[in-house]
């Protein structure tokens, strides 16, 4: 344990505190002085005892507003990450509706190719079967 001189309203107090807390002490010491000093000159001189009533009460009610505020936010942010939830899952559901839609469209292509390519080899056959007429027509009717 350590032990650090405080001063406060002009008095020197020796108080413990755990090994490497002596700064952090010196630093609350001194906001208690600096709330108790401001109280003091708006207030006048009430007495020690009731001014530092009045000082932790100020503290005390500075310490739940802030500890209201986190609360606020720590809810804000909790409605915050359940939204990017909702968000995320449209997200994917969106991505995984244009991924169905795009192989429905790659298949309709496919089949397109396949008619396409079937159409070409039919006419293609068609064409060479009346190339084929014509020549025999030619060749039985000697138009050469």
């Amino acid at each position: 344990m350590a032990n650090v001189n405080i001063k406060f309203n002009g008095k020197e107090f020796l108080l413990s505190c755990e090994d490497g807390q002596e700064e952090h002490l010196g630093e609350l010491s001194e906001n208690l002085s600096e709330k108790f000093n401001q109280l003091k000159s708006k207030l006048g001189n009430l007495g020690e005892n009731k001014l530092l009533l009045i000082t932790s009460i100020t503290l005390m009610d500075e310490y739940f507003e802030t500890k209201k505020k986190i609360e606020e936010k720590k809810d804000e942010i909790e409605k915050l990450k359940n939204k990017f939830k909702e968000l995320k899952s449209l997200v994917y559901s969106y991505k995984d509706q244009k991924d169905k839609e795009i192989n429905a469209l790659q298949k309709e292509q496919e089949q397109f190719k396949e008619e396409l390519e079937n159409l070409n080899n039919g006419y293609e056959k068609i064409i060479d079967d009346a190339s084929s007429q014509i020549e025999k027509f030619i060749n039985k009717n000697n138009f050469t």
